[in-house]
C-alpha cells in the first residue's frame, strides 16, 4: 500500500476485486474500501479511501479482501386467520 498526495491510499493488486469491496489486515481489522480501479490490466492498482484514523502503520503491509458471511433475510411470518 502506498498513501497518494490526495489522502487516497494505492494498493496494488493481485486478485480481481470490485469496487465498494472492504480490505483488512491480517487481523481481520478494516482498514480500507476501495473506491476505483486503475492502471493496466496487466497490473491493476486500486485506489481506497482509509477506514481507520492510522493508516500510516498500513502502508507497505499486505491486505485481504474481507469475505462478509452471506447474510440470511429473516423469515417473513404469516398471520394466521382465524
Amino acid at each position: 500500500m502506498h498513501l497518494a498526495a490526495s489522502g487516497r491510499v494505492i494498493i496494488q493488486l493481485s486478485k480481481e476485486l470490485v469496487e465498494g469491496q472492504i480490505l483488512c489486515d491480517d487481523k481481520g481489522t478494516r482498514v480500507a474500501k476501495v473506491m476505483e480501479l486503475i492502471g493496466p490490466v496487466k497490473r491493476p492498482f486500486a485506489s481506497a479511501t482509509s477506514l481507520t484514523n492510522n493508516i500510516n502503520k498500513f502502508i507497505g503491509k499486505r491486505v485481504f479482501m474481507f469475505e462478509q458471511s452471506p447474510v440470511t433475510k429473516p423469515k417473513k411470518f404469516r398471520r394466521n386467520k382465524r
